[in-house]
């Protein structure tokens, strides 16, 4: 877990993927989780030759390149690592926690308009990503923070913009002492192909610098206002009836329309496309995939669907169940991820898909499709 040294964004170590549908050896499989046991306890250069073994057997295997990323940046590699963050950022842009993890080194470069719009991908990807959300709190009191010693230097009479920084630094007290660092990540590794299944927590080696950190949002204060000027009036002079908070009726706020809920529409159009499979109707079944599906690898539209229609096809039934269904919405995009179970007479498989789904003309459509959630 990354920690700069001046304030704590905190960042991910571990995430689950899609990996190509290259094969690892048993070695590779195993090098994951050995690269993690090395970085958890400070051994950068073995987690790294670790981590390298694999991407020898497999140069596109993100969880491998993730964790790279990680490690380089431990090994203070930060332009190494944030390249590493961005080629897959820019890959699997429906993914935070390479943007996350991008703020984190971006802080540390003292970048933090960059930092901020990598933080502000992370939550736009993933609304319920709560690391990016407390991150971007973090970044936002490092910033106030500035801003009010900048303040104070410009005139160190203000007695408001000192209060504010007083209170900035007792959160940041608070936050420093012994049992309020930040809760580990879990962190689960699933490979493409295999069955085998780790994870394990990290622990974040404590830094002497942490106590100098902005790791809580700040939130703000009742602000004081002035005394209410108090004037007199003529003893013959009726005064008004005086209103008080117990009489005023509060305005009625203007009916905000609530937006569009596509999960159920989502949900729908994944099991439809999930029976169609099942039932062997092709025309239903390559009807779920929009016009500018991403093919795997490298074929043509014609090609894979062709090679679609002859699997499905085939004598003998097939099954295709669904469970735990956990959809993302972002505007007219959608991230769907679920446990896939299929069998046939020949084969039968139990593992992590994700789809990625777009509107297209009122229907939701399947735009990218890979193993692992």
């Amino acid at each position: 877990m990354l920690r700069p040294p001046y304030f704590s964004l905190r960042a991910t170590i571990g995430a689950v993927f899609a990996t190509s549908c290259i094969l690892m050896t048993p070695a590779a499989l195993a090098g994951i989780p050995e690269a993690q046991t090395f970085l958890q306890q400070g051994q950068h250069a073995q987690a790294l030759e670790q981590v390298e073994r694999v991407l020898s057997s497999n140069g596109k295997d993100r969880q491998a390149r993730f964790l790279k990323g990680v490690i380089l940046a431990e090994m203070n590699k930060l332009d190494e690592a944030a390249n590493v963050f961005i080629k897959l950022s820019e890959e699997a842009p429906e993914l935070p926690e390479p943007y996350n993890n991008l703020a984190v080194i971006y802080a540390q470069q003292k970048q933090y308009d960059k930092a901020k719009v990598a933080l502000e991908m992370a939550i736009r990807t993933h609304p319920s990503y709560a690391v990016a959300h407390e991150n971007l709190g973090d970044l936002y009191a490092k910033l106030a923070r500035q801003a009010y010693d900048r303040a104070l230097q410009i005139d160190a009479a203000n007695p408001t913009a000192q209060t504010k920084l007083n209170l900035i630094r007792d959160i940041i007290s608070v936050s420093s002492r012994p049992g309020a660092s930040k809760a580990p990540e879990k962190n689960v590794i699933v490979q493409t192909g295999s069955t085998v299944t780790a994870s394990s927590t990290a622990k974040p080696p404590a830094s002497a610098a942490q106590s100098s950190a902005a790791t809580t949002p700040v939130k703000p204060t009742a602000s004081v206002s002035a005394p209410a000027a108090v004037t007199t009036k003529p003893a013959t002079t009726a005064s008004a009836p005086a209103v008080t908070a117990s009489t005023a009726k509060p305005a009625k706020p203007e009916p905000v329309a609530e937006p569009k809920d596509e999960t159920k529409a989502i949900r729908s159009a994944v099991l439809a496309w999930a029976s169609a499979w099942s039932g062997k109707e092709i025309k239903n079944y390559l009807g779920a995939y929009a016009k500018d599906f991403d093919v795997p690898e490298g074929k043509s539209r014609s090609a894979w669907e062709k090679e679609r229609t002859d699997r499905v096809g085939k004598p003998g039934s097939i099954k295709v169940s669904l469970s735990d269904i956990d959809i993302n919405v972002v505007g007219e995009k959608a991230t769907v991820r679920f446990k896939q179970n299929y069998s046939s007479s020949s084969f039968s498989s139990s593992s992590g898909k994700t789809l990625i789904m777009v509107q297209r003309n009122g229907r939701w459509q399947i735009q990218q499709e890979r193993i692992g959630r």
